[in-house]
């Protein structure tokens, strides 16, 4: 019997060759989607459970409130580890990252970038997985001045990584560290990225407040987290209140495998992932793949009409219900396996380009050739008995007597069914068309809303040799001697990294100086930065080297921050600020600036606290350069450095730059959404023509009389488009509420946005009217344009 339905499905796919072809094709594009998308979601949801204590090790984040501010912080201090492992036993070890033990790395003649380094202690080896290839992971970072490369940059230094071991390596500013050990690379699914791991500066501390590391908690077996998570309300009013005041606080324990998806911290070690989207395109993923097999689903029923005749015959010689079935089951699993196949060869095929779009490095055989060939496999049979099921039930239902004069009996229950299935697969185009378009017009918004400051042709550079950062004022004169350069200025940082920092500091209220901090972000600069940016000022003056008293003596402050503090009169305000964890000095606001942005728009303009920035601070320059000579500006910037230090390999990065890396994750959001929008498109147009071509089929004689009669091709046109028509505005009717919900979440990401508007949904409502009617026109046009005398044969 299997042998009969194979030889006859085979011959019956073979002669309906344009059938066959479309629906392999439509399902082998679903399988193709919701495997690409099923890679990415399984690599999303597996971050850092490589390790093998994954279940046992937390990082500490915390909040706070206060009245007119708030605090939600990835980072701590340099205490709190050794605190926390005094305090409470359920902690076997802890762990610190530092991210800011990157720079210019140098062995002998070769120098190489390398921002991603981090400090940690030497407990790293014993809470995380990182196997070491060469050396000892108990000694590696026992000592100060040690590092571990990855295999990755121990190959760029010394080609062979086993030759790294015991070399010293020197940073920009000389300072030698030992090689100690050569790592594995870091998979590409852990939180935190390295290409390699510097143990701490001998009898390193900070204050309590001066949050810049990770702590991580390793639990004994068996701890129980959340009970300890009750317990740490004794931490703050032991080691932290003294120093912070009163205000709610709290501290949290994230499981280390939650961190990627769960985490949306201030001051996240690298860009997290979101499990919302991460759903939300796996449910996209599992749309595509069920409006291809709704389309499978319409397709094969309109080849029914040529199959009517079959089935009576067959029944007429005795051929039961379940035979049948079985025969046009076995039909949909062949078409299914080979959209499978074709599937995994488009799938293979756009990898590529999907890998670009979703910034992964996913492959198809990541987790071995022939497990990949049994899952597709296994899920190509699974999905054939799903979209066959409907087909193989409808087919073989027609009346013996019906099914011998070719016709369908009447199944209107069968005709409402697959209407439905075809307004399902519109509210999912509308729904995607709609949320494609909002996506571009909130990244639209992001790279044109009014920053607060000209970040146009500004570029910045980090100073990496102590001679340029000692004779900075004299870098700065060179430089500015050029027509092609406009204005520069020093800073600690670059804005648009989302990583100034934030201090608590002492901000006079009512005449007087409170004896709790206020959580506010600090940012140096020099007396250049106003203007180099463009930023206005609104009240007083700047802050100048001219004013020795300004080195520590003068602050400038901007608009939210005098808002919070409602302060009427803010110049000649008091802040008090810490030197250091203990000693303190204090400052007078000398001018208050307009607020800017200096971080992304994900991110509300916080309170900010701008100093004179001492010579040590001044390691970042900010260049505005003259608007069409950037080649000409840059190449001037590099011959004036190397002046400084003819060793410097200079790395340039833009301030618009900056900023739209911030935004790159919802920009390839949107690119894959549209993609996939595309795809849907098109799945959906192949079952609107299948259905289309069906009520064409049925209608023959019907189009026939009316011919005769004198109806025009126009009116027919209209006739077998109007139905259709109508399933299209029910479909804008559900996805319009879906659409703009689905969106109104997405935007919750955005402390600033763009409005969602009523013609975006109306915008996405007529393209699709127009796909549609393109698609029954076409097909009802062929109808029409049917000689009437073949019409009124069809009986």
């Amino acid at each position: 019997m299997l042998r009969n339905n194979l030889i006859i499905a085979l011959r019956n796919l073979w002669k309906n060759r344009m059938f066959t072809a479309l629906n392999i094709t439509g399902m082998g594009v679903g399988i193709a989607a919701v495997g690409l998308m099923g890679l990415y979601v399984w690599h999303e949801l597996s971050y850092d459970r490589f390790h093998a204590n994954a279940d046992r090790i937390f990082r500490v984040v915390q909040y706070a409130q206060w009245p007119g501010g708030t605090l939600q912080l990835a980072p701590t201090s340099a205490p709190f580890a050794d605190a926390l492992k005094s305090d409470y036993p359920e902690i076997e070890n802890t762990v610190r990252l530092n991210t800011e033990g990157g720079g210019v790395i140098a062995y002998k003649d070769k120098s190489i970038e390398a921002g991603d380094i981090m400090f940690t202690d030497k407990s790293v080896f014993d809470v995380f997985t990182f196997p070491l290839l060469y050396g000892n992971p108990a000694t590696a970072l026992a000592q100060p001045q040690c590092i571990v490369l990855t295999k990755s940059l121990a190959e760029k230094l010394f080609g062979d990584p086993a030759k790294a071991i015991g070399q010293t390596v020197t940073f920009s500013n000389n300072y030698p560290n030992t090689v100690t050990g050569v790592m594995a690379d870091v998979p590409t699914n852990a939180h935190i990225q390295f290409s390699a791991l510097r143990s701490f500066p001998a009898n390193y501390t900070n204050g309590w407040q001066n949050f810049e590391l990770y702590t991580y908690l390793l639990l004994h077996k068996g701890s129980d987290a959340s009970a300890l998570e009750a317990k740490l309300t004794d931490f703050f009013p032991k080691h932290l209140k003294k120093e912070m005041g009163d205000l709610t606080y709290r501290m949290e324990l994230q499981p280390l495998p939650a961190i990627h998806l769960d985490s949306h911290l201030d001051y996240e070690a690298g860009a997290n992932g979101n499990r919302q989207t991460v759903y939300i395109f796996l449910l996209v993923a599992a749309l595509i793949l069920t409006i291809a097999g709704i389309n499978y689903v319409n397709l094969y029923t309109v080849r029914a009409m040529g199959r009517m005749r079959e089935v009576g015959v067959r029944k007429a010689i005795g051929s039961r219900r379940t035979q049948l079935m079985g025969q046009f089951m076995t039909e949909s699993m062949l078409m299914s396996v080979a959209a499978g196949g074709v599937g995994i060869l488009l799938a293979n095929a756009a990898l590529p380009l999907f890998n670009e779009l979703a910034d992964k490095s996913l492959s198809l055989t990541a987790y071995g050739f022939w497990p990949t060939l049994g899952v597709g496999v296994a899920f190509a049979l699974l999905l054939g008995a799903a979209s066959g099921l409907y087909p193989a039930l409808y087919l073989s239902g027609f009346r013996t007597v019906v099914a011998l004069k070719g016709q369908t009996g009447g199944q209107a229950n069968g005709v409402s069914f697959r209407k439905s299935l075809v307004v399902f697969q519109f509210v999912t185009a509308v729904g995607l068309i709609a949320c494609s378009w909002v996506i571009y017009r909130q990244m639209s918004y992001v790279q044109h809303k009014d920053l607060g400051f000209n970040k146009e042709q500004v570029l910045t550079f980090h100073l990496d040799g102590d001679s340029p950062r000692r004779q900075v004022q004299s870098l700065k004169e060179e430089l500015q001697r050029s027509p092609l350069i406009e204005a520069v200025s020093a800073a600690s940082n670059p804005i648009g990294n989302n990583n100034i920092g934030t201090n608590g500091m002492f901000l006079e209220q009512y005449g007087i100086m409170p004896t709790a901090t206020q959580v506010v972000q600090k940012f140096s600069i020099d007396s250049d930065y106003l203007n180099t940016l463009q930023i206005k000022l609104k009240q007083g003056r700047t802050i100048s080297e001219t004013y020795p008293a300004d080195a520590l003596g003068a602050v400038l402050v901007n608009e939210s921050l005098v808002r919070k503090m409602g302060w009427q009169s803010p110049i000649g305000k008091r802040i008090r600020y810490f030197l250091d964890h203990k000693e303190t000095a204090e400052a007078r606001v000398v001018g208050v600036v307009r607020d800017f942005h200096t971080y992304s728009l994900q991110h509300k303009i916080e309170p900010l606290v701008l100093q004179m920035a001492a010579p040590s601070e001044k390691d970042n320059l900010y260049v505005r350069i003259r608007s069409g000579k950037a080649e000409e500006a840059l190449e001037y910037i590099r011959k004036v450095y190397r002046q400084y230090d003819p060793a410097a390999t200079l790395s340039f990065r833009f301030l618009d730059e900056n900023f739209s890396q911030q935004y790159k994750a919802e920009q390839k959001q949107g690119q894959l959404l549209l993609v996939f929008t595309m795809l849907a498109i098109l799945i959906a147009c192949l079952g609107l023509f299948g259905l289309a071509a069906l009520a064409a089929e049925t209608r023959t004689k019907e189009i026939g009389v009316r011919k005769v009669l004198g109806a025009s091709v126009w009116s027919i046109i209209t006739l077998l488009s109007s139905d259709f028509l109508k399933l299209v505005f029910i479909a804008i009717l559900l996805a319009t509420p879906l659409a703009w919900y689905a969106m109104s979440q997405w935007l919750q990401r955005f402390a600033y946005k763009t409005d969602i508007e009523w013609w975006v949904f109306a915008l996405a409502g007529l393209l699709a009217i127009g796909i549609a009617l393109l698609t029954v026109g076409l097909q009802s046009a062929k109808a029409a344009l049917t000689n009437p005398v073949k019409s009124l044969r069809a009986e």
